[in-house]
């Protein structure tokens, strides 16, 4: 089992929120992100990227995990 400390708890529910976004365009072609910040803006853009950096950060965790 993977034990996740504080930081990989929120990267964790980051991707949760990021993934059901993903599923709000898929299903019903609504985007929370772009309806709640607008689309492409800073604000958004940063929420993106951060969702991108967080399933990267998952993946090492994912590589370390498996090494131990």
């Amino acid at each position: 089992m993977i034990k996740l400390d504080t930081i990989g708890q929120i990267i964790l529910a980051i991707l949760i929120i990021g993934g059901l976004n993903w599923g709000l365009i898929a299903i019903f072609n609504f985007d929370l992100i772009a309806a709640l910040f607008g689309s492409m803006t800073l604000i958004s853009r940063l929420i993106y990227g951060l969702v991108g950096v967080s399933a990267l950060y998952m993946i090492y965790i994912l590589i370390r995990a498996m090494a131990d």
